[in-house]
């Protein structure tokens, strides 16, 4: 019986009477022949599947599943979206989504029944890629009138997808490649490819200021240590020389007078520089300990 006849009487065929990769689905008990698909058949179905499956709303899709609203029906969309289990076995009811893809030869008849068939079992949106003619998407929900939507345009399912779906992506390879890294990006907390970027410069400028500072504290380390070692130098010179001139004078003294009074001797200590040059130029005309005492009470 060819599968364009309209069945009027449920067929003797049974969803429990196939196996998986029998190439027929069920109409009312009625076997329809279900034949390979053409090499752009199978691309568009490959790229919207992974436009599809992709979306973070999306906990389950699948190509060809078989569902079974009753044991009278077997329906494989090439796209289903939700209700998909990874087990063996038909699967009750309908996907929430379905994307069947029309090329040259397509049984329409056949296409409107199965259609009528989803939605009757709860699918609320069946998606008809037309690959033929003018690319566009037909749009099918329960008791609507079906609507076309071309490229350049959205198409959405709230409840089953979380992001529209550019009608290219159910077959463009590059639509498609775009809208699964979107929708991978989003599984991975990122808005999309923007935001990414915008992360990645951001870790880019806090780990350069972190370099930043650590080499700055690195070179302030190594600056101070320079300066530090060079001023000590200095001011060790500095002592040094004060320290020799003082020793100087005081050898000076104790040739010219003998033995320096205790006090004579602290108040030396205290003396600046240009007061201990004025000592030193004085010792000649010291003879006794008191000459000294008495010029160290005039000057010190």
């Amino acid at each position: 019986m060819s599968s364009k006849q309209q069945y009027h009487t449920t067929g003797p065929f049974r969803a429990n009477q196939l196996r998986d990769g029998d190439p027929y689905e069920l109409d009312n008990g009625h076997p329809v022949e279900c034949l390979p698909g053409s090499g752009r058949h199978a691309q568009a179905s490959l790229n919207g599947g992974f436009a599809l499956e992709s979306d973070p709303a999306v906990e389950s899709a699948g190509f060809d599943a078989g569902f079974t609203p009753d044991e009278e029906n077997l329906r494989a969309p090439d796209i289903a979206v939700g209700n998909v289990p990874d087990a063996p076995g038909w699967i009750s009811g309908a996907p929430p989504l379905a994307v069947e893809y029309a090329d040259v030869g397509q049984d329409e008849q056949n296409l409107q029944k199965k259609i009528r068939t989803l939605l009757g079992a709860g699918t609320r949106y069946v998606w008809v890629v037309r690959l033929t003619g003018p690319r566009r998407v037909e749009v099918y929900e329960p008791h609507a009138s079906p609507s076309p939507a071309y490229p350049g345009q959205q198409l959405k399912a709230p409840g089953i997808l979380a992001n529209p779906v550019p009608v290219e992506a159910l077959y463009d390879p590059d639509a498609a490649h775009e809208t699964a890294l979107r929708n991978l990006l989003q599984r991975r907390g990122y808005a999309d490819l923007d935001a990414v970027r915008e992360e990645g410069w951001e870790k880019g400028r806090e780990e350069g200021r972190e370099e930043g500072w650590e080499k700055g504290r690195e070179k302030g380390r190594e600056e101070g240590r320079e300066e530090g070692w060079e001023k000590g130098r200095e001011e060790g010179w500095q002592k040094g020389r004060e320290e020799g001139e003082l020793g100087l004078v005081l050898r000076q003294l104790g040739r010219a007078i003998g033995p320096i009074p205790e006090s004579d001797s602290q108040r030396i200590h205290r003396l600046g520089r240009d007061e201990l040059a004025a000592l030193a130029e004085a010792l000649l005309d010291f003879r006794t300990a008191g000459d000294l005492t008495a010029w160290l009470e005039r000057h010190a």
